[in-house]
């Protein structure tokens, strides 16, 4: 008997990380051949990648449209594999602009959606929710006021937790995690976490970088810069080059670490601020998009915040430098803050910790796989 195949789509960074924890699940459970588009992780899961993530590191409203042809050829090439292999299920990761039109057609050949990682349709752009209900069978939410939403709206969802909480951990000691790296243990640290795209590091870290030699004039302080594998390390290298003289590390690792003995972050607006969130580092939110894109989606946009750490605690716990406002001189502004009020840093780690419990408990991939188990069976 043949083995049976699985299609799974994740053009993030971190849906790709959750994308390659629940293959191999479910590849464990039921033997499942899966291919598909998604970054390093998967590859390291044994997923057959028909593209790489980082062919999706786009930005803006616009610069969609400009590489629509491409990305229509991607789409073209997955389905004509999908027509080949006849999937059992298809398994698709957050990524609403691209995978609302993959579910469609997926649906159209008789493949059993589940969406994973719901799209925020409840921040902007609502109406494409009638692709959820026609479309998917099972939708999988993450955050805690996602399924009741979805759920009111007709899609069938489940809330599952998130996948990050069992996961955002530090695993070396302060000591042993400078040593490692190559830190000054008797310095404080700033992560700078700049974005997981190509054009979301070209735009972020020049404003960050020169933010960062100004807090260098009043604090002796270092720095480290994550860097995911969908960001092109010859664009990384060239943006770093001015800041030669800057006591700056590059980070190949996962974030966790850094952030749990760092002072404070400058983090993108993004999964990333999840992951501050759980280690409990203040941070500052950063993100910029071409103007044009901004104005269109300021009209979209129908939420209070745009960092997910502020729409989950309801509040203002991290400041958020968006468009004109991010700029070096606020971004260096808010970093001195940080760095010089213990009381006030300490305060938002207790906030930060508070907000932590709401993101459920761990086992949040297992309850997913157990979820799909069944409708791959029906399948």
């Amino acid at each position: 008997m043949a083995t049976p195949t699985a299609l799974i789509i994740a053009t993030e960074a971190s849906a790709d990380r959750y994308g390659a924890r629940l293959a191999a699940c479910l590849r464990e459970q039921l033997g499942l051949d899966w291919f598909g588009i998604g970054g390093d992780a998967m590859k390291e899961a044994g997923v057959d990648l028909l593209a790489h993530a980082r062919e999706f590191s786009i930005l803006g409203i616009f610069e969609i449209l400009r590489h629509y042809p491409r990305l229509y050829g991607v789409a073209r090439r997955v389905l004509a594999e999908a027509d080949r292999r006849k999937p059992k299920i298809a398994i698709l990761l957050d990524s609403p602009g691209f995978n609302l039109h993959m579910c469609r057609q997926l649906h159209k050949r008789g493949v059993p959606v589940v969406y994973f990682i719901a799209p925020q349709l409840w921040a902007w752009r609502p109406r494409r929710i009638k692709y959820l209900r026609r479309y998917v069978r099972k939708l999988l939410c993450i955050f805690p006021f996602e399924e009741d939403y979805f759920c009111s709206r007709g899609v069938d969802a489940d809330y599952i937790g998130h996948p990050l909480v069992e996961n955002a951990k530090a695993t070396l000691s302060r000591e042993n995690f400078f040593r490692a790296s190559g830190l000054n243990p008797g310095l404080p640290l700033i992560t700078l976490m700049p974005g997981s795209r190509n054009q979301a590091v070209r735009r972020h870290l020049p404003v960050i970088l020169a933010a960062a030699e100004k807090i260098r004039q009043k604090h002796n302080v270092q720095f480290c810069l994550v860097q995911p594998d969908t960001v092109d390390s010859t664009l990384l290298k060239t943006l770093l080059a001015p800041a030669k003289k800057l006591p700056l590390t590059l980070i190949h690792d996962t974030p966790y670490n850094a952030l749990a003995w760092s002072e404070a972050a400058v983090i993108s607006s993004g999964t990333a601020t999840v992951e501050a969130l759980l280690l409990q580092t203040p941070m500052v939110v950063v993100y910029r998009v071409p103007a044009a894109s901004w104005m269109v989606g300021r009209m979209l946009i129908r939420t209070s915040f745009y960092s997910m750490v502020n729409l989950i605690a309801g509040k203002k716990l991290a400041p958020e430098l968006i468009q004109s406002d991010f700029t070096p001189g606020k971004l260096a502004a808010e970093l001195d803050t940080l760095l010089c009020d213990t009381e006030a840093r300490q305060r938002i780690q207790q906030r930060l910790g508070e907000v932590k419990e709401r993101l459920g408990p761990s086992g949040a991939i297992e309850r997913a796989a157990h979820i799909v188990a069944p409708l791959l069976d029906a399948s």
